[in-house]
């Protein structure tokens, strides 16, 4: 995976993740729109022969977060997100194998 950064301001990030599909920007989409500091947030991949995706986040105007806060949060939030749901799955395995 790499990481390039096309847009850098205190109030929008715009970057490029090589390597990386709909997963995982569908997934960071999600917990950037959920975030109260974001105005808007989204990704693309402008063009389907070169699948490099595009992720875009514009914070509010008031916030004193910066963008690239705003996305590392959001990427804290899906590594919890998935570590409640490798708990979950475990259990269930678990669970199968005792009945």
């Amino acid at each position: 995976m790499k990481v390039k950064i096309l847009r850098r301001s205190k109030k929008e990030l715009e970057i490029e993740i090589e390597g990386e599909g709909h997963t995982l920007c569908n997934v960071l989409q999600e917990a950037l729109i959920k975030d109260g500091r974001v105005d808007l947030a989204g990704y693309d991949i402008p063009h389907p022969l070169t699948p490099v995706p595009r992720i875009y986040v514009r914070t509010k105007g008031r916030t004193r977060s910066s963008s690239e806060k705003v996305l590392e949060d959001a990427v804290r939030e899906v590594q919890k997100q998935t570590e409640v749901f490798r708990k979950a799955l475990v259990k269930a395995f678990n669970e199968q194998e005792k009945s």
